[in-house]
């Protein structure tokens, strides 16, 4: 058996302090190659969070992933705080038990409620969802901002320090529209039930005065193209998919994968076929192109 000190007799001129660095180092070197092939985790209390696990097959398509949908306990946003965050962090230990390198927490209403105790909890990188507040009020219009989001999230103290911090000039309104949850998890995109539904909650607001909506859930973004068809043009829909996936990929720094890519299923701990979950980002993929020809 070679140890330090047998390689420093056959090495003689090698001290054995370098060749203790030089064996810690390629010790490093190993457990990083083996860390870059363990997969992200993607949490949600349904299927909202297929809307950043997307954004992050398009940024980051050499990964492999383990999306975990809480489905049979969706919704989260009508719970009560410590029901949610009980089973925010039962889940979690589930993904965190299949080896993750990094989870992020696609939901804004878990965010909210335990994201901190999951920090504490774990030493791999926990990424969660912030409503984008501060972009939308940056923007430089000057003009009011609308928050969608659900019941919970607008109640939860993170929340409410979050626009404490960024809205100075108390340019921030919101809208609780907890109903599109359930018509996302149902898979129901029905423009005949959707946009009336939509007009029905922005009844009495005056869209005129705001200059950006922010979507505070991972669910909304599935009626983005129903959401243009209400609000008038010069509105801004903003959500924080993209800033959330490069947040995730700059945290990962060297642990990021060569491929090949993958994604595996969970619903609240049972492995789903991937075709329950693909038809939602399906959906995601012809909202993009219809979008974009648009």
């Amino acid at each position: 058996m070679f140890t330090a000190e047998t390689l420093r007799r056959r090495f003689f001129i090698i001290p054995t302090r370098t060749i203790l660095r030089l064996i810690a180092f390629a010790a490093d070197e190993n457990r990083t190659l083996m860390q870059k092939n363990h997969p992200i985790g993607f949490f949600d209390s349904g299927i909202g969070g297929l809307t950043v696990l997307y954004e992050a097959l398009k940024i980051l398509p050499n990964e492999r992933y383990i999306y975990f949908s809480d489905g049979d306990n969706a919704p989260y946003g009508t719970r009560p705080k410590e029901e949610v965050r009980e089973l925010a962090l039962n889940a979690v230990e589930f993904i965190a038990n299949q080896g993750v390198k990094a989870l992020v927490v696609a939901c804004n209403t878990a965010t909210s409620v335990a994201i901190e105790d999951m920090r504490r909890r774990y030493d791999f990188p926990v990424i969660g969802m912030e409503p984008a507040v501060k972009p939308a009020v940056m923007s430089g219009n000057r003009k009011r901002v609308l928050v969608f989001a659900t019941e919970l999230t607008l109640k939860e103290e993170k929340f409410k320090n979050l626009v404490a911090r960024v809205d100075t000039e108390q340019l921030v309104d919101y809208l609780p529209l907890q109903e599109l949850v359930m018509y996302a998890e149902r898979f129901e995109f029905d423009a005949l039930k959707i946009i009336p539904y939509l007009q029905n909650k922005l009844d009495g607001i005056d869209l005129s005065k705001y200059g950006a909506v922010v979507l505070g859930c991972t669910h909304f973004i599935f009626f983005k193209k129903f959401m243009e068809k209400v609000l008038p043009p010069e509105i801004q829909i903003i959500d924080g998919n993209r800033g959330t996936v490069n947040n995730l990929k700059n945290k990962l720094g060297i642990l990021l994968s060569d491929g090949p890519g993958s994604v595996s299923y969970f619903l609240s701990g049972k492995a789903m076929p991937a075709a329950q979950f693909e038809r939602f980002l399906q959906y995601l993929e012809l909202q993009e192109t219809a979008i974009s020809v648009k």
